[in-house]
């Protein structure tokens, strides 16, 4: 059983550097010292080396929501990977639906941001997902393969092993939909099948493959019992910092008694 990962992305939240220290020390204490899941909070940029003060001493992963594909130069307003590193970054969140569909990312665009992630030894959190018309017109598996061929286009089967994919179905994404257990476990299965038929069995069976769409405490129990979702990316539930360890909580829970 691969271990699973839960990340909190505050996305544009809290609006003081006060409060996510509060959010991330909540997170810290209520944790303790050790956990056999792997957790990871991704802050906005400016409160990151903040946060990574406080969870100096912890497990927690430090993840930036997004990077540049240049490591330095005159990119205003950019961020590359060896600045992320630089502030305790070990993880970064890479073409997020909310940029693919709001600001018109592109999949050769997280290609190259992927790539920037690697060669920076960050851990990349790649994201794909379809939306509410394609899922409606069957259209899921063709959008992810395009996705996931574009995005994960030239790396190498020891490469693609690193790389953490996290399925966030758009349509279930901020709005309280979710994903029954039945299909996000259908396109888990999916994903990790493309996986092995590009970079073979061994590769897929290491991949981490998370969950992400309005997960809560009340549905994450079912829905990381499923046997190839290994994880969550955990939107406004990671906010309070009891929502979001109920959800580790249910992880944790899963990885004692295991999946069938």
């Amino acid at each position: 059983m691969r271990t699973l990962l839960i990340a909190g992305n505050w996305k544009l939240n809290p609006t003081s550097t006060e409060a996510a220290a509060a959010l991330a020390d909540g997170v810290k204490n209520g944790l303790g010292p050790a956990t056999d899941v792997h957790v990871v909070l991704a802050p906005p940029f400016v409160f990151l080396n903040k946060v990574d003060q406080v969870l100096e001493g912890s497990p927690i992963g430090l993840a930036a929501q997004d990077l540049y594909w240049e490591s330095n130069g005159a990119f205003t307003g950019e961020v590359s990977g060896p600045m992320l590193v630089d502030v305790g970054c070990t993880h970064v969140v890479i073409g997020h639906s909310e940029r693919r569909h709001g600001m018109g990312e592109t999949d050769a665009q997280v290609n190259a941001k992927l790539k920037a992630a690697l060669a920076a030894k960050l851990i990349p959190i790649v994201c794909i997902g379809e939306t509410k018309d394609e899922r409606l017109g069957e259209k899921t598996e063709e959008v992810l393969l395009g996705q996931l061929t574009g995005s994960l286009a030239g790396l190498t089967a020891e490469e693609a092993a690193g790389v953490v994919l996290a399925y966030e179905p758009v349509w279930a994404i901020g709005t309280g939909l979710t994903a029954t257990p039945e299909q996000a476990q259908a396109v888990h299965a999916y994903i990790r099948g493309w996986l092995a038929q590009v970079f073979g069995e061994a590769t897929a069976a290491r991949v981490v493959v998370q969950y992400g769409g309005s997960v809560k405490p009340d549905n994450a129990a079912e829905l990381l019992a499923c046997p190839d979702i290994d994880g969550a990316l955990v939107g406004g539930a990671a906010l309070k910092a009891g929502d979001f360890l109920a959800i580790i909580k249910a992880g944790q829970d899963v990885t004692a008694r295991g999946k069938s």
